[in-house]
């Protein structure tokens, strides 16, 4: 079953990377190049999976394996909660040598009836990692077991690490929805504006600047999958009258198969930015209005959003012209590969390098048309190479995740974490404000000026040289 998933998701016509592979490619899976062993850390398909389901935020979920598989995927997203904290607690089986040599098939069995005793949840979901599919625990059947005795819906998530790449665990949770919760629940209140929002996971609260923007529009968020997600949320999001996919590299099958199952259709947009974020506005009030909505809705959309702009660039005008001209270098992924980049340029900051790593072949695009001539678009740059570009000056900021962290700060270059562990939201109107504030404050610092200087017995002034570690 699952190598007929796998495969599956590996012929998506939604992408247009894996549609351009050859069959024995295909079989290799998304990742760029062989997985490490051991590096389950933000590599795996398990990792995947658990990030993208994790913000549900009132189940459980349960990962059948060692401890170790457990504490590598902890806290890897700041995906925050406005109610249930449960999702904030680790569940795990636990397995020793002892079950890896028997089977954890009972001790499964035991954790799902002891999670659900002790915390009541609406559902359970179990994730297989490669520990119990290589010693081939039927997780499926025990779930389905779980599901019939104890009265709630076990929800098995087949994606071991070693079936591909983090990118594709997403996907194979995406599945897991699709397979087992998506179309459950059948709601009574729904309505003419109801949306879906795929591919936000609430990170440092972002779902929450965008939610008053919609509910001032009378469109209510059926389901957002999954960010602050509760379970039958998700469960009744097939009664949603249209969808925006914020991350197509992670949920572009999802948003195809509900378009196909339940006639929901979608539109891809960024909440990065003030343009990104107006179009996106205007692109669900039109959808929603071919979809029967008043069409009033246009009008009110178009009011709300001069008055954002003009109330956001109030704001903005007095700390732009601080930053016009000022370089950076975007080292992220995903929808901010170019999402970001717009929103820098909006302030007039130019961006001398975005990377598309993880990001769709439509993303690649975007980010390059929005670089033009002054900026690369690059897959992965090497932690020495980076420091040559920071140390000669060639750009004025670094701002990624914190894994380079450390390398902005050898070269002396101010950096910002822009990733999925930091605890600032940067989306709409007022995450553009809260950005650009963020950027002004990091770039023109002081400290900067001083840790510059040459140091008084260095009078030649000799270049930074790049640490061993690099």
């Amino acid at each position: 079953m699952l190598k007929q998933k796998v495969q599956e998701l590996m012929n998506e016509p939604g992408c247009a990377t894996n549609q351009a592979k050859s069959a024995s490619a295909k079989k290799k899976g998304c990742a760029a190049k062989g997985l490490t062993p051991g590096a389950a850390a933000g590599g795996c398909a398990y990792d995947g999976a658990k990030i993208a389901l994790q913000p549900i935020t009132d189940a459980v979920h349960l990962v059948h394996g060692p401890l170790a598989c457990e504490g590598n995927s902890w806290d890897s997203r700041n995906a925050a909660s406005s109610g249930p904290t449960l999702y904030r607690r680790g569940f795990t089986t636990d397995l020793g040598e002892l079950d890896i040599i028997h089977g954890g098939e009972r001790k499964l069995y035991q954790a799902i009836r002891t999670a659900a005793e002790r915390f009541r949840p609406p559902a359970i979901f179990v994730y297989q990692t490669c520990v119990t599919a290589l010693i081939g625990d039927d997780i499926e059947t025990v779930c389905k077991e779980a599901a019939k005795r104890l009265g709630l819906p076990v929800i098995p998530v087949i994606a071991p690490g070693f079936a591909g790449s983090k990118n594709l665990g997403n996907r194979l949770g995406g599945e897991a929805l699709l397979d087992h919760v998506i179309g459950t629940v059948e709601p009574d209140d729904a309505g003419p504006t109801d949306i879906n929002i795929l591919g936000e996971y609430n990170v440092a609260g972002e779902l929450w600047q965008i939610l008053p923007l919609l509910d001032r529009l009378g469109i209510r968020v059926r389901a957002c999958i999954t960010g602050d997600a509760r379970y039958h949320q998700v469960a009744s999001a097939h009664r949603a009258r249209a969808a925006i996919m914020l991350c197509s590299q992670a949920l572009v099958t999802l948003a195809r198969k509900m378009q196909e199952r339940w006639g929901i259709p979608y539109v891809e947009g960024s909440f990065y930015g003030i343009q990104d974020t107006s179009d996106s506005l205007r692109g669900i009030a039109r959808l929603l209005v071919e979809r029967g909505a008043d069409a009033e809705l246009l009008t009110r959309t178009d009011a709300l959003i001069a008055e954002q702009e003009r109330k956001a660039w109030g704001e903005l005008d007095q700390i732009a012209p601080r930053l016009a001209g000022r370089k950076v270098l975007l080292y992220t992924g995903g929808v901010k590969s170019w999402s970001v980049v717009s929103a820098l340029k909006e302030i007039g900051m130019e961006v001398i390098g975005t990377s598309v790593r993880k990001s769709t072949p439509e993303d690649k695009e975007r980010a390059k048309a929005l670089l033009g001539d002054d900026g690369t678009a690059f897959d992965a740059i090497p932690n020495a190479e980076m420091f040559r570009m920071l140390s000669a000056g060639e750009a004025d900021i670094l701002m990624s995740g914190g894994r380079t962290q450390f390398v902005a700060l050898k070269s002396r270059t101010p950096w910002l974490d822009i990733n999925q562990e930091r605890h600032q939201a940067f989306a709409g109107y007022d995450g553009m404000v809260a950005l650009v504030r963020q950027i002004d404050l990091v770039l023109n610092n002081p400290i900067w000026a001083e840790i510059r200087r040459p140091l008084p017995w260095d009078a030649e002034g000799r270049p930074l040289e790049a640490p061993s570690w690099l």
